[in-house]
């Protein structure tokens, strides 16, 4: 199969014909698909791979893994690190079954302690006595270790260049140091690494990979997944430009599906946020960070020993919209200097009585201290009939002009760069957050905008910073925003 290059932003490259297709489905296809099958036999010192997500080279290289470590001949154990514990539970259960496959003898030892600092894996032992670890994403355990590293979703470690810096030793005396990722910023050591080997001679060496998902497609992933998948699954019934189409439709923004499926690094210079800020700031996987409201309202919620209604002093941002923008209301529960989102409620095209339905609840709870609303335009109404309910100190209505924005966006990405906020790992969260951007206008003056698109127009971005506004003392308020003379803080 061929793919073409598309003639424009919303055409499809990947083109099949219905004889292609009859093709395809009358040839079974090798365990191991093409590109695959490359990085399986790159014996490469140092290897590295920009990819696609969810094409199968994590799974890939739990088989290359298995099979190397499980030789008779095989000196050093293996060290797998992972972005967070549940990957590295996942890629030894993906070496489990390999090592059945192959019918190699290996016993699950289960989490062992790995540093001195409590640090842990979850290691599988063959039967010549070496080991495979899989790591979570704390650097330091890679520390002292011999043997051949895997940096899974490398981009996505909180520091992927001390990661590197620890990892890249423990093969002085043998083994390979692999490098996958997708790509996450054009600041992110990663892309610095990619960089290197593809513009500036690569001086380190390393054996270059790049899949994005139309080069899978090409090489027959969809006939893989469509092995996997239930008749009633959609994508069962699909051919590749299909597809295609359908991974791009469901990502957040153009911009995520251009840097996760298509292996093109969103661009850090013009976002006001940068990748590297956001997941640094984001719950893991594991975190139980939401606390509903609908549960506190039926009384469920002391049963499963989460209720806002005990919680900590707790702060609302609120961002109105009805036909073409969200209506987002954004929880944070403030313990010391730690700003935690606790519920973050999100409504498209909802009645505007049912919006005040929401807006009461959050409003009624007892530790609720202060909630800013949007009253440019459509919210006006909303304000001043809470503040009429609640009182005017409890409930601020706030009008969007250029200043107030600069003066809600600055402190936003002071509490990403002090690391005292905690937000979901949401697609839908970090594609608001990236899309503000800070433009200087003709006369010299900063204005924060962003595109509108099918994910709303930055209303989360907003919703989080009248949360954080909320949560600051009166007096550190200002009355005239426009007055304020803010410097620009960077990195």
């Amino acid at each position: 199969m061929t793919a073409h290059a598309p003639t424009a932003m919303n055409a499809s490259p990947v083109t099949t014909s219905a004889a292609q297709l009859a093709q395809t489905t009358a040839q079974p296809l090798p365990f191991f698909l093409p590109y695959q099958r490359k990085w399986i036999e790159d014996t490469s010192r140092l290897k590295i791979m920009e990819k696609s997500r969810q094409i199968g080279l994590s799974w890939t290289s739990a088989y290359s893994l298995v099979r190397e470590q499980s030789r008779s001949d095989a000196r050093l154990d293996a060290w797998v690190s992972s972005r967070d514990e549940m990957q590295a539970r996942l890629f030894l259960e993906d070496a489990k079954s390999f090592a059945s496959i192959l019918h190699r003898a290996a016993g699950d030892l289960g989490a062992t302690v790995v540093s001195e600092g409590g640090g842990s894996a979850f290691a599988l032992e063959f039967a010549n006595g070496r080991r495979l670890h899989c790591l979570s994403s704390n650097a330091d355990a890679q520390a002292g270790k011999r043997g051949t590293r895997l940096l899974d979703e490398f981009a996505l470690h909180p520091d992927p260049r001390h990661l590197y810096a620890i990892a890249y030793p423990g093969i002085t005396w043998g083994g390979q140091l692999e490098i996958v990722s997708t790509h996450r910023g054009s600041n992110n050591f990663f892309n610095q690494l990619i960089r290197e080997v593809t513009e500036q001679g690569n001086p380190k060496g390393f054996s270059h990979h790049r899949v994005t998902l139309q080069d899978a497609l090409d090489q027959g992933f969809l006939t893989k997944l469509k092995e996997k998948l239930p008749p009633e699954d959609p994508r069962a019934h699909m051919d590749e430009a299909a597809y295609y189409d359908f991974i791009r439709a469901s990502c957040a923004d153009e911009e995520s599906f251009q840097q996760e499926y298509l292996c093109r690094p969103a661009d850090d210079t013009t976002a006001f946020l940068s990748w590297e800020l956001i997941s640094e700031c984001e719950y893991a996987a594991r975190d139980e960070w939401e606390i509903p409201l609908a549960a506190c309202a039926a009384g469920d919620a002391e049963k499963q020993g989460r209720d806002l209604r005990l919680a900590h002093d707790l702060y609302l941002g609120v961002d109105i919209g009805r036909e073409h923008d969200l209506s987002v209301f954004w929880l944070v529960e403030r313990i010391n200097d730690l700003s935690l989102t606790r519920n973050v409620t999100t409504l498209e095209r909802t009645p505007f009585a049912q919006q005040e339905e929401v807006l009461d609840a959050f409003l009624s709870l007892p530790t609720l201290r202060r909630a800013c609303i949007d009253q440019s335009g459509l919210g006006r109404q909303f304000a001043e009939r809470a503040a009429a309910r609640y009182g005017g100190y409890r409930v601020e209505g706030v009008t969007f002009t250029a200043g107030l924005k600069e003066a809600l966006a600055y402190p936003v990405r002071s509490a990403f760069e002090n690391r005292t906020l905690r937000i979901p790992p949401d697609k839908r969260i970090r594609a608001d957050l990236r899309a503000v951007k800070k433009e200087a206008t003709a006369s010299g003056n900063v204005r924060f905008c962003a595109e509108r698109g099918a994910n709303g127009h930055a209303d989360r971005f907003w919703a989080l910073a009248l949360a954080l506004h909320a949560g600051r003392q009166p007096a550190a308020r200002a009355t005239h925003y426009e007055s304020l003379n803010l410097p620009a803080r960077g990195r």
